[in-house]
């Protein structure tokens, strides 16, 4: 069982809150301690029968189950071919000008080759000159070996946006590479924007973020540099530290607390509790508040939904007390956000990111990305606020726009998310009793042709799926989590598999009716058709009014003709000038 256990760990799976493992090596591989606690464990592929028994079987006690879980840290760095070109190239540059610079590749690019993962973002650090300054020395070089220099782009020093320094940026081997210079840095009481300054390759490893990012490949020597004496040990141990005592690093900087989380969430690294009692302390979040840009604080955000473990940042965020800090309210609205509402709100995109994988939706990474920010924000999507021009708009319209500075279009896509789940939920019951639809069911659409009882469901489905397009399957599925409650309460454990069936049977219904690409049928009479019908000099409203009614006769009969259309709507307006 072990063996299974650590084999499904490590292939990923299975879906869960939070696990306990150990590992014991051959090898004197480090340890990574983790806990795994997995409440309804669901398989995301392959879905067999004897994984999900072995799975089910590991859950017997308590919901818990230990597996093996190594992380693997490299000693030395692999260069790719590419890497290597790039940097003989750079060491070319210093030997040809008789340089003593030293060059470093900082951060994420030293962290990732040591965990055995590619990365292309390779930034490197120099000790005595600007960015700008040796990308000059680099084209100087190219020039006299006979090569075509290349383009810089310098990307001025924005403190708003976060950027503190200069970076020059070109491209060498087809590959994209900035150059900025090591920094040290001293912060202002009331300001996230610090005094830069040249400083040593040490004092650049303590002003970062944490100790996992902190370390340095010095392509001179060929090695890895640890300064902080602690990042290999911490990736090693999986662990998430700062460099220097962690409030003091995060009222410096506030963004590093949500650089932090995600990170642990990205990795499955621990938070050390020094660092989570910080974090959740009433002076940084504060700090967050009054001190970052909202657009960063979206941009890290951004980050962790569209990353490997959205449901387990968010989690983090809202057991530090972080999430109305992140996700602020406007200061009046209705009704009000109450105490439970944060765990509320993460305990629908847990199950709403369960259920995708329960279901097999093969989302794009925009319509994953949405539908899970729609399903964190359900519990507010009837929550409203005055706005400046005294219109009533939803709270999530001002989270995504104001809080998060983050795309108009998101804010709009997803409260178009929420609209179409109530309108799923008015046409699910109909769809798994297979009852006929009377007249004024349905608030949302009350204007109906005159067809057959029995033509209206498909109708009302068609509508709703032109409206809301490649996303409607996003819509179904959170419509299902609410269907006959609508709460979180029934949407754990074993509730999850009756809200799948009901997805399935939904889904089978739309699917059988033809209308999983409804949207891209086109009208079989436009607009200049009608007006040549009705006789109509211009358009207007009565040519809007009979574009709705075509088309609700169109979804109504997919096999008619344009002249069975124009018969139809001859008779309605014979019908129409006889009665009047």
């Amino acid at each position: 069982m072990a063996k299974i256990s650590g084999k499904l760990t490590q292939l990923g799976w299975f879906n869960g809150s939070s696990f306990t493992t150990t590992f014991t090596g051959r090898y004197l591989v480090p340890v990574l301690r983790t806990t795994v606690k997995l409440n309804n464990a669901v398989f995301l592929f392959p879905r067999t029968q004897v994984l999900r028994q072995c799975c089910r079987a590991m859950l017997k006690t308590n919901g818990t189950f230990s597996a093996n879980l190594p992380v693997v840290v490299k000693e030395s760095i692999d260069l790719t071919d590419k890497e290597k070109q790039i940097f003989d190239r750079l060491l070319e540059v210093l030997h040809h000008f008789n340089l003593e610079t030293k060059l470093r590749v900082a951060g994420g690019w030293v962290r990732d080759k040591l965990l055995g993962k590619e990365c292309y973002d390779i930034d490197i650090a120099l000790d005595d000159m600007l960015g700008r300054e040796f990308c000059e020395k680099v084209n100087e070089y190219l020039t006299s070996t006979g090569e075509e220099a290349q383009g810089v782009g310098v990307i001025q020093s924005n403190p708003d946006q976060s950027k503190h320094l200069e970076t020059a940026r070109m491209r060498l081997f087809d590959v994209w590479i900035d150059f900025v210079n090591l920094r040290s840095e001293d912060y202002a009481e009331n300001s996230r924007i610090p005094t830069m300054q040249f400083g040593s390759a040490e004092q650049d490893a303590y002003r970062r973020d944490l100790t996992i990012n902190s370390l340095f490949y010095n392509i001179n020597t060929s090695s890895v540099e640890d300064f902080t004496g602690r990042g290999l040990n911490d990736l090693k141990s999986g662990k998430i530290v700062t460099p220097l005592p962690p409030k003091e690093t995060f009222l410096d900087d506030p963004l590093r607390v949500l650089r932090a989380i995600r990170f642990s969430t990205r990795f499955e690294f621990e938070m050390v509790e020094e660092l989570k009692v910080a974090a959740a302390d009433n002076d940084v979040k504060s700090a967050i508040a009054d001190k970052i840009s909202r657009e960063r604080i979206g941009h890290e955000i951004d980050l962790m939904v569209s990353g490997n473990q959205p449901t387990k940042a968010m989690a983090c965020i809202s057991e530090l007390g972080l999430l109305w800090v992140v996700f602020t309210p406007p200061k009046i609205y209705d009704p009000l956000i109450s105490e439970e509402h944060d765990k509320v709100c993460v305990g629908y995109m847990d199950a709403a990111w369960r259920h995708m994988h329960e279901v097999g939706c093969t989302f794009s990474d925009e319509q994953r990305r949405l539908y899970l920010y729609a399903s964190l924000f359900i519990p507010l999507r009837k929550t409203v606020y005055i706005d400046n021009k005294k219109k009533t708009v939803p709270v999530v319209n001002y989270i995504f726009r104001n809080s998060l500075k983050l795309k108009a279009s998101d804010a709009d896509d997803v409260m178009r998310l929420h609209y179409a789940v109530e309108k799923f939920l008015s046409l699910i019951a109909f769809v798994l009793c297979n009852e006929d639809m009377q007249n004024g069911e349905i608030s949302w659409e009350t204007d109906i042709i005159d067809v057959h009882l029995s033509l209206r469901l498909r109708i009302l489905l068609g509508l709703l799926l032109r409206e809301i397009k490649d996303f409607w399957r996003a819509a179904l599925m959170l419509s299902t989590l609410l269907h006959n409650n609508d709460s979180y309460g029934d949407v754990i454990e074993g509730e999850l598999d009756k809200r799948t069936q009901v997805f399935g049977k939904v889904e089978q219904e739309i699917l059988k009716l033809g209308l999983e690409k409804v949207w891209e049928i086109k009208p079989l009479i436009n607009g200049k058709d009608i007006m040549k019908i009705l006789e109509l000099g211009k358009g207007g409203p009565v040519v809007s009014e009979w574009q709705r009614k075509l088309l609700q006769w169109q979804l109504a009969y997919p096999s008619g003709t344009v002249e069975e259309c124009v018969e139809w709507m001859t008779r309605q307006t014979q019908s129409k000038r006889a009665r009047t």
